[in-house]
């Protein structure tokens, strides 16, 4: 990341955690019953990951859903890479994968999940996905953190944590399945254009 700093820039400082493993349990289980109240029950509700870290969180939030209504909600993953707006602008990035669950998405409603919303770039491109893949009833968004700057008309419906930030500020999330731990840390230093999406 020190490469990126513009000249005359100073290293950035230490991250600072702020969120823990119990405070993203907590926050997880809070989405899922805010999830259940708005849809009414989850019948028809459908969890679409972005990957990466999205769609770990995806999965946990219907672990919690199960939980809450006793039965499974379909779970799965939208790969964006080939609707992103950077395209031409950045080095080609690795596909990720796209797994609609069996019942498909028409006439569902569909709960997209990602680990931070910034600009709102990585939403647009997952509406322009989803476009492509069927006509869902409805679409809402989970976070675990919005962290503002948004440079489109997006908001999240679910988010775990508000975190009012500067745009020389990171936003780094760590999750077990990818990182070995849980946490949400906050430090000091530009942001990436990976992360301002």
């Amino acid at each position: 990341m020190d490469a990126h700093l513009p000249a005359g820039s100073a290293a950035p400082g230490p991250a600072r955690p702020v969120l823990e493993a119990p405070d993203i349990a907590r926050v997880l289980t809070r989405i899922a019953h805010e999830i259940v109240e708005r849809a009414k029950g989850a019948d028809d509700v459908v969890l679409l990951g972005i990957p990466t870290r999205g769609v770990f969180l995806a999965r946990r939030l219907a672990d919690r859903l199960e939980d809450i209504t006793g039965t499974k909600t379909p779970v799965g993953s939208l790969d964006i890479t080939m609707y992103r707006d950077d395209l031409r602008l950045r080095p080609a990035r690795a596909l990720a994968r796209t797994e609609i669950p069996g019942e498909g998405i028409d006439g569902r409603l569909v709960v997209l999940v990602d680990d931070v919303l910034f600009s709102g770039r990585t939403i647009r491109a997952a509406l322009d996905a989803l476009n492509d893949i069927g006509r869902p009833r409805a679409v809402q968004l989970a976070v675990l953190v919005d962290r503002g700057h948004r440079e489109l008309p997006i908001r999240a419906d679910y988010v775990g944590k508000n975190l009012p930030t500067s745009l020389r500020e990171t936003v780094k999330v760590q999750l077990t399945e990818e990182d070995g731990r849980d946490s949400v840390l906050l430090g000091a230093g530009p942001a990436t254009s990976a992360e301002r999406q």
